[in-house]
């Protein structure tokens, strides 16, 4: 026996000693890096798992009741043979994925048959499904580059509306997914086992260079106490790693508008009117996009069996031409990115991981105004936008083998997220001319989405966490610890200081919130113009600890339990605390069961509650010192400079406050009892392995919203009920004035506050009943039923079909708002007032009744291979929001059209249908000529009918006042079309 084989089977026997006992006991790992390979074989048998690429040959004894398992297995393809009298009987090749078990049977209980390439097996021990997909399987298909896109193709997942405001022309909170009813701010990303979501507001995350990713785990639900801090799914990457191949190459993929004159993209589109139908058209004009991407890497042993070493860098070229209607924009970015892994196995018992990333771009956006709408000639220079996102992440991770019987993982992770913007422009207003029976355009010198951040804006995450495993007889005990901080510089202002929209008053209307009435016996052309001002930095604190055992019950029978506590802790500016919960609890159980004990056919089922934190949003908007106030004034014209400002009259009504600028005392804007965010959840599965690779999947899914957490600002409401109740005139504006100042707690609960009645500086505690505020409860339900069908790869061709029946309804969507593109994650407009709630309860933006995916690829030779995608998905519902006109007597209609009244009727939610569905379909040929060995030529076609289904609109109907009409309502969100079909070509070479 070589001295390798002696390391090597020292490292297996301590890994084998540390599950004996274990039979088919279910092991999750932690954070999902690592899989398990176990089954059934004659007792005393010996198995033997070999993967030479990257070193690993383990072996173990049969147990006397005819179970093995190996744990701690890393993602790859293995050969698992049983020996017999010295030699292999029997051999299988299977593939094993992060956070899944394969299962491989011997002697009379074999239902696995190799014909030529390895198989992805029924992982019989896992009470928690989940969708995995390799880059080998990636490369077959025809998919954007990015994670969303990758997600998408997962049962559960739906396109969520786009256009949420954020910086850059490359932002990533466009078109995210949305995950099993929830909305697209609620989910969790990780990379290698490290948390990259950007906590901020939920809607970004950092990502490794496409070609680096080795496989995408998608878990839409049912996922296990070592996850957390997520409503949705949670998004695992992992990344590819250096082996004992050598291997390198490069690939370069480009995505161009046109070749030789020939256009091979679909063309630009914007919005009209028609004039006879009042329908909304989409009609083709001037615009390209052209992507080019060229990767480099390289990977193996830097000493073979021992140190491993990954490294990839990727460069792009963007270019994103869009010719609009009062302005044209020229986007440029080239920024490179880079992965570089580092496998250090450096005895029998320790592995050392290191992980460095960087995902940071800067966009430049070139502003002109048009000359004319929708063509190429550029009139004056606005200036160029600077946009810098993402940012360098670095991870360490140790696994080591303490004793026999008991395992340890550790991570430390830094993450960095930028944010920063440098806008030539921003001394130029906001300015928006928004009247009935004029055409809606945005018109001055401002550019992009009028929101100015504060230059170094940007988010830092500091993480550490510990995992445990024990193997005790039939039982394995896992538990955790981690600890994140974040820390977020934000803060914002309007273009210019100041945001101005010309609107149309109805005659007899209010002027919104400012209590002047129109009596003009005419429309009123009027002002409403508006100042915000706000940042600082900001620190979040995030906690966890787990413990979960799981039961081989019987030996076809797993049994889990277990339980996550979490504490959340949002500091304001000052370092104060502005909302602390401790040790919330979230309870999880679930089975498995091996039906026959052949692994053919597993039922499943779990049980469990997930919790979100507070994000730092919240931080900023409500703890910090924020200046917000609106005022009306009349509308005498624009100006002649190149603001074109308005010119304005006489103000019109009372000033409304938002926020006075003043610091705000953490403890009187947030309710000390408040409880966080919560979900329950139940799912039912069946998996069923079928002949010739094939298996069959049906699953039920059940989500409901227990708890909400969101701001409210109905200071009227609250200053009525105290002066019913006994306070003086003085102490009930006290109160009131408290709640109007936006206040955080549960809605539809009992509402705590902290109160200075008397204006000394003491705080006294009010308890206002949930009666009093006339809010709702939160309420989301998420029902649905996933049928999937799927034939793995065999060399020759391979399928995969999901159809996936759904139903999401409530009152809110979560923490942000589709409707009205609203990011203010957890304080958006929702429950800020008891009438904004009134015909809210529907199906939620993220409805989508059914949704077919289906993917597959065929060999047509040996060099010639085609590959392809399909979505077939039912339209979004539809909304008209408008002035308040209802009989609660509150401030809704200080907020415009921002409730589910429209021209004076209540319009519930979801009443007026749905948008058309959507329908995307993709084509891949792949070449790899014999001839050049390393070599692959790939043609991809995105969205080959080149449809451009509409998957958002302008949902606000009134603009000014009640009974004006919105002009730009139900036009179709430029971010939320189907994008246009696509060519893509990829060349690669590998030695």
């Amino acid at each position: 026996m070589s001295k390798k084989q002696v390391r090597l089977r020292g490292w297996q026997r301590s890994a084998i000693a540390a599950a004996a006992g274990l039979c088919l006991a279910s092991i999750v790992y932690a954070q999902q890096t690592a899989g398990s390979i176990s089954g059934r074989a004659t007792a005393g048998a010996t198995v033997l798992i070999e993967s030479p690429s990257i070193g690993i040959k383990r072996q173990t004894t049969v147990d006397p009741d005819g179970t093995y398992q190996l744990p701690q297995v890393p993602p790859g393809t293995y050969r698992v043979s049983i020996i017999r009298g010295g030699a292999a009987a029997e051999t299988r090749e299977i593939i094993v994925t992060a956070g899944s078990g394969a299962t491989v049977n011997f002697g009379d209980a074999q239902v696995v048959t190799v014909t030529g390439s390895a198989v992805r097996t029924i992982d019989v021990t896992t009470v928690n499904p989940s969708f995995t997909i390799t880059k080998s399987e990636l490369e077959r298909i025809p998919v954007q580059s990015n994670v969303t896109s990758v997600t998408m193709l997962a049962p559960g997942a739906v396109q969520g509306e786009g256009g949420f405001l954020s910086i850059g022309p490359q932002s990533r909170a466009t078109n995210l997914a949305s995950i099993g009813g929830a909305s697209v701010a609620e989910n969790a990303y990780y990379i290698n086992g490290f948390n990259v979501t950007n906590i901020n507001k939920g809607l970004a995350f950092n990502e490794v260079p496409f070609e680096a990713i080795a496989e995408v785990q998608v878990l839409n639900g049912g996922y296990g106490v070592e996850f957390g801090r997520s409503l949705g799914g949670v998004v695992s990457v992992n990344t590819k790693r250096g082996t004992n191949e050598f291997k390198g190459g490069g690939i370069i993929s480009w995505q161009p508008a046109e070749v030789g004159g020939l256009r091979l993209r679909g063309r630009s589109v914007h919005a009209e009117q028609s004039a006879l139908t009042g329908q909304w058209n989409l009609i083709e004009g001037p615009g390209e996009t052209e992507r080019l991407s060229a990767n480099v890497y390289a990977g193996g042993p830097i000493i073979k069996d021992k140190l491993y070493g990954f490294a990839l860098i990727e460069g792009q070229k963007i270019k994103e031409d869009t010719f609009g209607q009062t302005d044209h924009t020229l986007v440029r970015a080239d920024s490179p990115k880079y992965l570089a892994k580092l496998d250090w196995d450096i005895n029998e018992k320790n592995r050392l991981e290191l992980t460095l990333f960087s995902d940071k771009v800067k966009d430049r956006e070139g502003n002109f105004e048009a000359v004319s709408p929708y063509t190429t000639q550029l009139g004056a220079d606005n200036g160029t936008n600077e946009f810098t996102t993402g940012g360098q992440n670095t991870i360490v991770k140790w696994t080591g083998l303490l004793t026999d019987d008991i395992s340890l993982s550790a991570l430390a992770g830094k993450g960095k997220y930028s944010r920063n913007t440098f806008i030539p422009s921003a001394n130029c207003p906001v300015v928006a001319e928004r009247r009935t029976g004029v055409t809606a355009a945005n018109l001055g010198c401002w550019t992009g989405n009028g929101i100015v951040d504060v230059p170094n804006a940007s988010d830092e995450r500091d993480a550490y966490r510990l995992d445990f495993s024990w193997a005790l007889g039939v039982h394995t005990v896992r538990a955790g610890l981690d600890y994140e901080k974040y820390t977020t510089v934000d803060g914002s202002t309007y273009s210019g200081l100041a945001q101005y929209v010309v609107q149309r008053v109805a005659d007899g209307a209010q002027v919104g919130g400012s209590g002047f009435i129109n009596n003009t016996g005419a429309p009123l052309d009027v002002v409403r113009t508006r100042f915000l001002r706000n940042g600082g930095t900001f620190v979040t604190k995030n906690s966890a600890w787990y413990v979960e055992d799981s039961w081989q019950a019987t030996k076809d029978l797993v049994l889990t339990g277990g339980i996550r506590g979490e504490s959340f802790e949002n500091l304001n500016d000052s370092g104060g605390t502005f909302i602390k919960v401790t040790n919330t609890i979230s309870p999880r159980a679930g089975f498995a069961w091996d039906l026959g004990g052949k692994a053919e056919t597993k039922l499943y089922g779990n049980l469990g509650r997930y919790y979100i934190p507070v994000y730092s949003n919240t931080n900023v908007r409500l703890s910090g010192a924020e200046t917000f106030y609106e005022d009306y004034f009349v509308f005498n014209g624009y100006s002649t400079d190149r603001t074109q400002a308005p010119i304005l009259g006489a103000q019109l009504g009372n000033r409304q406050t938002f926020g006075d600028g003043s610091p705000k005392d953490p403890r009187t804007v947030v309710d000390p009892n408040i409880k966080p965010m919560f979900q329950d959840e139940f799912i039912l599965g069946l998996e069923k392995a079928l002949a010739d690779r094939w298996t069959f999947g049906v699953k039920y899914t059940n989500r409901r919203l227990k708890k909400g957490m969101d701001d409210i600002c109905e200071g009227t409401l609250a200053e009525a009920w105290a002066l019913a109740n006994g306070y003086s005139p003085s102490q009930a504006a006290n109160i009131g004035g408290t709640i109007s100042n936006c206040f955080l707690y549960n809605p539809g609960e009992d509402l705590t506050a902290n109160v200075d009645l008397d204006g000394n500086g003491n705080l006294t505690p009010v308890r206002i009943p949930a009666s009093a505020l006339l809010m709702p409860k939160v309420k989301r339900k998420y029902d649905s039923l996933e049928f999937t069908l799927n034939r793995q790869w065999d060399k020759k061709w391979s399928a995969s079909l999901s159809l996936v029946l759904a139903w999401s309804r409530g009152n809110t969507e979560g923490y942000v708002r589709s409707d009205n593109q609203q990011d203010d994650a957890g304080i958006s407009t929702s429950f800020d007032h008891p009438g904004l709630m009134e015909g809210s309860d529907g199906p939620l933006p993220n409805d989508r009744r059914y949704t077919i995916k289906a993917n597959g690829s065929y060999a047509l030779t040996d060099e010639w291979r085609l590959g392809g995608t399909a979505l077939i998905q039912s339209g979004r519902p539809k909304n008209c929001l408008g002035y308040y006109a209802g009989s609660i007597a509150d401030d809704s209609l200080a907020y415009g059209a921002a409730s589910f009244y429209c021209n004076g009727q209540l319009v519930p939610r979801g009443s007026r249908g749905r948008l058309d569905r959507t329908w995307d379909f993709g084509v891949q040929l792949q070449y790899t000529p014999v001839a050049v060995k390393g070599l692959t030529l790939k043609a991809d076609v995105l969205n080959v009918l080149n449809r451009r289904t509409v998957w958002g609109i302008t949902e606000e109907g009134e603009a000014g006042s009640a009974g004006s009409p919105n002009p730009n309502a139900d036009r179709p969100r430029l971010a939320a079309i189907q994008p246009p079909r696509t060519f893509r070509f990829t060349a690669a070479y590998e030695f």
